[in-house]
């Protein structure tokens, strides 16, 4: 989900690798060990949660989690937790990652020092102050001044054991000052709406005669006005701390009015003191990524030269294969290729260019595509975008009986336990390959068009390269389909949205197995002992030297190499697509029933929407995909509740709250792509609920009034089209811009050849260079249109610090700001004078 900024779409999103933690402090009992598992939180609100770890006071994760961030945040947190028997999990403690310093640690594995959790550093949202100082003359004759001051709202409080009932303390701080006064507390609500005017006396010296109120600087700085906000609890321990602001009255000036955001701050010194070391570390890799993407004219240049890359001779010389070769990793550019050109429907040319040059510069047919080139990570990026699907129609069901079951299959006579039996092993370990293998193999005709497509020219290229090798046409596409597709699946099923978590040990050891014998019966190699380095691996395989193994690959081979030939479309076979608990507002089906909120299991597959009681239970409803009419968020006022969307059928709309802002964006993004082709959906539609016999958004009181507000575009259903097109062309530049030096070295190169027929310099040798004055011509394309980008993200940098307001909604008066609104409203008053 993009923000807009005056016609400027920006992205944040965020992939972070979970790997271990260290030295967690062990539990104060005669049992030292601790359950602990991790949280990922967007400011307090958890959008993920690990496996948990039993037993370790080193807990390795190896968690992967990628996500769109779809509001504004201050901090990325990682809580570690300690599971406890009686209790829900303690926290042991946290890493906090301001947003502005998310760059500093982009990419790098990192260890954190985990911090200290209480109360008072839990603290995030926003209040807005207006402050004002005025002359009152008593009945005497007395000048005194009032310092009122308006506490209008708040927004983005935390929520505190699942409620909010927030209030706001408000106190006059001096040398001798101590006055509080507090606002109503508001119910049920983490944006109250306060509005709530509070005076103070502001006392003066008796010598102060001037009928002008002139503040002079050394009274206020002993003043400041104090605003603390408040959770009202009922429990014995008191109210909750939920942060607080301290404005020093100098923001007064000579005018006297002050009206300003702050951000809430936690207390000076609110926290135990704790010594860190006794806390742990947390190893974490953090990819935060910022898109600023301009309308789409803007990027015709770029994108042009990038679509035309298929058609270019050589290929070599082409925009997208000199982006791969700038690149420092071949993925960095192939991600953001492979969905601009699905999302254009050139992909297939494209790979087929670039996988024909290189089988043409392979010289031995048992190398082919083994080596991370760009042909291999492009394909590997449309496999896993259009394959999706695919596996977890294929490979999901047995994955999750293999998990699940727990059988043992170590099959090393070294790691074997006492109790285990070597032979029940091999038999439970040839039963699971036998079954993964048997629904690889026949799952040909689910094997999406675009990889078919793909595949019939991988195995063309290397048929006419190869004539005499009568192997290499099948080994072309099994080191994609088999060794980078359904082997690693099985081996990390959580990478590849096939399970939640990572498994247990010996369920992933299990996995290891399985994934290394695929493998090989997959290649089709001459001599498959000599595949494993292990001998117990080696006699393992002595099971499938059978021939019909070997038939059965070749047909599954030939057959997903065969071009257009199926359409993933005609597939009856319902896929689940997402299940999750969440909360919904009962539809009213019974005319006299309660409409109360219920916690349910909502599962979707590609044919219907349901939910039930729990998990594994059946229906209480099922909502066909072709009755969903649109999908779309809830205001937060229709129940006071955040997270909600709304599912719209022809009768009513289901009211649903999902876990967090991520996962509701996830389950709003999903039930629209499924239902994107049905004929009748909506137009418009209603952004608040029908509730006490009318519309809350148009007062309409007619239940079955048409919408007041146009629906959302939403995302298609087709993969081709599921992309952001420009999104994607401003990453390929932001990546031309990065490795600008190489840019310009590659041109030196292709000078250098041009003038020069002798040993090639060692600075160009990492570049491949066909044609040096082809690849000169695009180089020069190039460095013009990622230039006038660039001039186009100075001028919108320019001029978005010149409106940028300190103090505003948008942008509060943070710790570090102060001083900056300071010099900005004196800057402004000088100008203004």
């Amino acid at each position: 989900m993009a923000v807009e900024e005056e016609g400027l779409r920006v992205f944040q999103s965020v992939k972070i690798k979970i790997g271990e933690a260290k030295n967690i402090p062990p539990y104060p009992g005669p049992n030292k060990m601790r359950d602990c598992y991790c949280t990922v939180n967007l400011d307090q609100e958890e959008v993920f949660r690990t496996k948990i770890v039993e037993k370790s006071l080193c807990p390795f994760y190896g968690e992967d989690f990628y996500c769109e961030i779809p509001r504004s945040f201050r901090h990325l947190s990682f809580y570690v937790f300690d599971r406890e028997v009686f209790r829900r999990g303690s926290s042991i403690g946290k890493v906090a990652v301001k947003k502005e310093d998310l760059q500093k640690y982009h990419g790098k594995d990192t260890w954190f020092q985990l911090q200290p959790v209480s109360a008072d550093s839990e603290v995030q949202g926003k209040v807005h102050l207006e402050l004002r100082l005025s002359e009152v003359i008593t009945d005497s004759g007395v000048i005194n001044h009032k310092l009122a001051t308006r506490v209008l709202e708040c927004q983005g409080l935390p929520i505190v054991n699942g409620q909010c009932d927030p209030y706001a303390a408000v106190s006059l701080l001096g040398p001798s000052r101590s006055e509080a006064k507090k606002t109503k507390v508001k119910r049920k609500t983490n944006n109250p709406q306060f509005d709530e005017v509070f005076y103070f006396e502001v006392t003066r010296p008796l010598s102060y005669t001037k009928r002008q109120f002139d503040v002079e600087e050394e009274d206020v700085d002993k003043l400041a006005l104090r605003v603390d906000l408040w959770n009202a609890s009922n429990l014995k321990f008191g109210d909750e701390f939920l942060g607080g602001v301290r404005v020093p009255l100098r923001v007064l000036g000579q005018a006297g009015v002050h009206d300003a955001w702050y951000f809430l701050q936690p207390r000076e010194n609110g926290g135990k003191s704790v010594k860190v070391e006794e806390l742990g570390s947390l190893r974490l890799n953090i990819v935060y990524t910022e898109d600023h993407v301009f309308p789409s004219e803007h990027y015709t240049p770029l994108r042009d030269l990038l679509l035309h890359s298929a058609n270019v001779e050589p290929v070599s010389a082409s925009t997208a294969n000199i982006l791969g070769e700038v690149c420092r990793e071949k993925q960095e550019a192939a991600i953001p290729l492979v969905r601009l050109f699905l999302h254009y429907g050139k992909i297939v040319p494209f790979i087929s260019a670039i996988a024909h040059a290189e089988v043409n510069r392979t010289q031995d047919p048992n190398t082919i595509f083994r080596g991370n080139s760009l042909t291999s990570k492009c394909i590997d990026e449309t496999m896993k975008l259009a394959g999706m699907h695919y596996l977890q129609v294929t490979l999901k069901p047995i994955i999750d009986e293999i998990c699940a079951e727990h059988k043992s299959c170590e099959i090393d006579p070294v790691k074997l336990k006492e109790s285990e039996n070597l032979e029940t092993n091999r038999e439970n370990l040839r039963h699971y390959v036998d079954r993964i293998f048997n629904v690889i193999t026949t799952s040909g005709v689910r094997c999406p068009t675009v990889m078919c497509d793909i595949f019939f020219s991988l195995r063309e290229s290397a048929a006419t390269r190869f004539q005499v090798d009568q192997d290499v046409r099948y080994t072309a596409v099994s080191s994609f389909i088999f060794l980078r597709f359904f082997a690693p699946a099985i081996l990390s099923p959580n990478l590849f949205h096939l399970r939640p978590h990572h498994p247990d040990p010996a369920t992933s050891r299990t996995l290891t197995l399985i994934s290394k014998t695929i493998q090989t019966l997959g290649s089709l190699a001459k001599s498959k002992s000599a595949n494993f380095k292990e001998s117990y691996m080696a006699a393992f395989y002595d099971y499938f030297n059978e021939q019909k193994y070997a038939d059965a690959v070749k047909n599954f081979l030939d057959l997903i190499s065969t071009s257009g030939k199926w359409d993933q479309k005609s597939i009856e076979t319902p896929i689940m697509l997402k299940e999750g608990f969440m909360i919904k507002r009962a539809q009213g089906r019974n005319r006299f029933g309660l409409k109360n909120f219920k916690k349910r299991w909502f599962r979707l597959t590609n044919h219907e929407f349901t939910y039930h009681r729990t998990k594994g239970e059946g229906a209480l409803c099922s909502i066909p995909i072709e009755n969903i009419l649109a999908v779309e968020r809830l205001e937060e006022e229709s129940f006071k509740m955040k997270n909600m969307f709304q599912v719209i059928q022809p009768e009513r709309a289901l009211y649903i709250q999902a876990n967090n802002c991520v996962e509701a964006r996830d389950w709003i993004d999903i039930l629209t792509k499924v239902s994107q082709c049905n004929r009748k959906r909506l137009s418009t539609y209603h952004p608040s609920a029908y509730l006490n016999g009318h519309w809350l958004c148009c007062k309409l009181s007619a239940d079955a009034a048409p919408g007041c507000t146009p629906c959302t575009g939403g995302l298609p259903a087709n993969i081709q089209l599921d992309v952001d097109g420009d999104r994607e062309t401003e990453r390929i530049y932001s990546l031309f811009s990065t490795y600008m030096t190489k840019l310009i070295k590659m041109q030196e190169a292709c000078g250098s050849k041009s003038v020069y027929d002798g040993p090639e310099q060692e600075e160009y040798s990492s570049f491949v260079i066909d044609d040096p004055q082809e690849t000169y011509k695009t180089l020069k394309q190039i460095v013009s249109a990622v230039q006038t980008l660039e001039q186009q993200h100075t001028k919108y940098k320019r001029d978005k610090f010149k409106k940028t307001k300190i103090g505003s909604q948008e942008h509060p008066i943070g710790d570090k700001s102060f001083q900056c609104y300071i010099r900005q409203q004196s800057e402004s008053s000088t100008y203004s004078i």
